[in-house]
């Protein structure tokens, strides 16, 4: 009876499920802030987020993209990873105050839809190398080469091309209003929830050739953090940092081998040259900022062995100083170290090796306590049987000992004079 009872309740539920089934699982949209300067950490995000979202099943990618511009060959390899997603790909320029400058723009063009929140712009878009020292037939090279190559994705996008030309050679920036009715973006939202209202419905060509149709208007969005890692590596990207950590690293190292044996020092700064190789790998190095500061460092050390009367140190401070001006070769305002920093960094190392100098004059001005005429009248304790000879500590060593009587372990003498390698004690009175 029971078990009969147990079969009709499990046909039940089969039936009960099969006539009111779970609802669907609601859609999603994948949403990544992107805020800052483009590089290295930025790509590998974009990347990140553009295969969440595929393997997710997503409706859309939203990029919220705050940023004054970056490096150009992370740019291109935003772009080709946005152009050959198989997700539709939102670059939404927000919050107010935001701004999709140099880098930006070309990210925001590729995009499938391009939208801006009011209080925004985009433009100046100048490759970054083109601010440097080149000579007039390169940059013209450089520059025609962006502009081609910002027109093919405007072509492609169905975006104003006509503006392209001023962005890059011009530097002209507009405000969101100004590019919605430039068509240089699609749209603009005041928040995430109106960006996803208005796309919903939006048809979108993806690069495998299939054409979707949005539907985000009840749309759940999931975001994408950055791992541990990945914070880590943000961090340790910005030149600020990687200048620091360079100059620590450095003064470590020298130090080490300067005193062997001191341990902390070599580990501390091991771990900083570690990290800062690190930055480099995402940093436009300059490795003669690099030469600067390590010559800088062995310059202080050397004022301490070998007094020049402040001229090696201030060669410490001038080279230090030109170190961090020159150790990152991008002339971006976003890709410097600030002089604010250098300044301290410079004032702090030579404050220190101010201080170690001075101890080192002070140790060559005190009088000699080991060996010779500094032993005398010290006191001295036995710590092998003195008869005919013995041995006793004083200033920190063992020393051979003579003396006109016998004497025990542990009797305290004083030393009263010295013989080459060998003390004559008397008993201390």
């Amino acid at each position: 009876m029971i078990g009969r009872t147990l079969a009709l309740a499990l046909v039940f539920l089969i039936l009960a499920a099969s006539v009111f089934p779970l609802p669907p699982k609601a859609k999603e949209v994948t949403v990544l802030d992107i805020d800052g300067a483009i590089g290295p950490i930025a790509v590998k995000m974009i990347k990140k987020a553009i295969k969440v979202a595929e393997d997710s099943g997503s409706e859309a990618l939203v990029i919220r993209l705050n940023t004054p511009g970056g490096l150009t060959n992370s740019t291109w390899k935003i772009t080709t990873a946005i152009l050959s997603a198989d997700v539709p790909v939102i670059v939404y320029v927000w919050p107010p105050g935001a701004r999709a400058g140099s880098a930006g723009v070309f990210i925001t063009y590729s995009a499938h839809i391009a939208a801006m929140s009011s209080g925004t712009n985009i433009g100046a878009a100048t490759p970054i190398q083109m601010e440097g020292e080149m000579d007039s037939t390169l940059a013209k090279k450089v520059t025609n080469d962006a502009v081609a190559n910002l027109q093919s994705i405007a072509e492609k996008r169905g975006r104003n091309q006509e503006w392209i030309e001023r962005a890059i050679r011009d530097g002209e920036s507009i405000t969101a209003s100004v590019a919605l009715d430039s068509n240089v973006v699609d749209l603009l939202a005041e928040d995430i929830s109106e960006l996803l209202f208005k796309v919903d419905g939006m048809e979108v060509a993806l690069h495998s050739g299939d054409t979707v149709t949005l539907s985000t208007k009840a749309a759940v969005t999931v975001k994408v953090e950055k791992s541990f890692s990945e914070r880590i590596l943000e961090v340790i990207s910005d030149p600020n940092i990687a200048f620091i950590l360079f100059t620590l690293g450095s003064l470590g190292l020298v130090m080490e081998l300067y005193n062997p044996g001191a341990i902390v020092p070599g580990v501390v700064g091991g771990i900083c040259i570690i990290l800062a190789f690190f930055s480099f790998q995402t940093l436009p190095i300059n490795y003669s900022g690099i030469a600067l500061i390590i010559f800088a460092i062995i310059l202080f050390l050397l004022e301490i062995k070998v007094p020049s009367y402040g001229i090696l140190s201030i060669g410490g401070v001038v080279s230090l100083a030109l170190g961090g001006l020159f150790l990152i070769d991008s002339p971006g305002p976003y890709m410097e170290v600030s002089k604010g920093v250098i300044f301290s960094v410079v004032a702090v190392t030579a404050a220190f090796f101010m201080i170690a100098i001075r101890y080192v004059f002070k140790a060559h001005r005190r009088q000699v306590t080991t060996g010779g005429e500094g032993l005398i009248g010290l006191t001295a304790e036995v710590k092998e049987r003195i008869d005919a000879e013995g041995l006793v500590y004083v200033s920190g060593a063992l020393w051979k000992a003579v003396s006109d009587e016998p004497l025990e372990v542990g009797t305290k003498v004083e030393v009263v004079s010295v013989d080459g390698l060998i003390v004559k004690v008397k008993r201390k009175a």
